[in-house]
């Protein structure tokens, strides 16, 4: 699924009578939930598991990196003022929100798929990501 395919289905589902719908291939699950304005008001994406071929500059197989499911912009924290989601150095789990990429007006949450250590923070708060743009370094 691409970037314009989730642009319609966002569209689709805002236009329709439709209060949830949940969409999950080849392990990206996409989720999406109806305010009671009819707009959609949250998305929700597992970042996929990257294969060990993807990181053949690392020699450390131990390294994942996580990347951005989509374009958008990068908000490092819940809401302006508060603590970030992670820092270099903390302990994150499978599942536990690092990030949120907003495209198209949605709040989509970046999930860890993996248990470790946040070793680098590759981007800055409210940058402009691209699709597949390298997050997190993950140890």
């Amino acid at each position: 699924m691409n970037i314009s395919d989730i642009k319609e289905l966002i569209k689709e589902v805002s236009n329709s009578k439709i209060d949830e719908f949940q969409y999950e291939d080849d392990g990206v699950m996409l989720s999406l939930i109806k305010g009671k304005s009819g707009a959609a008001v949250k998305e929700s994406i597992v970042v996929p598991q990257v294969e060990e071929k993807d990181f053949i500059e690392n020699k450390d197989t131990n390294i994942k990196i996580v990347t951005s499911p989509l374009v958008g912009t990068v908000y490092m924290a819940p809401s302006e003022g508060e603590e970030p989601f992670v820092s270099v150095g903390d302990m994150v789990k499978k599942g536990q929100v690092l990030a949120i990429v907003e495209a198209m007006k949605l709040m989509n949450e970046i999930e860890s798929e993996y248990d470790g250590v946040v070793k680098e923070i590759c981007v800055n708060n409210e940058e402009a990501v691209e699709f597949g743009q390298k997050l997190f370094v993950i140890e």
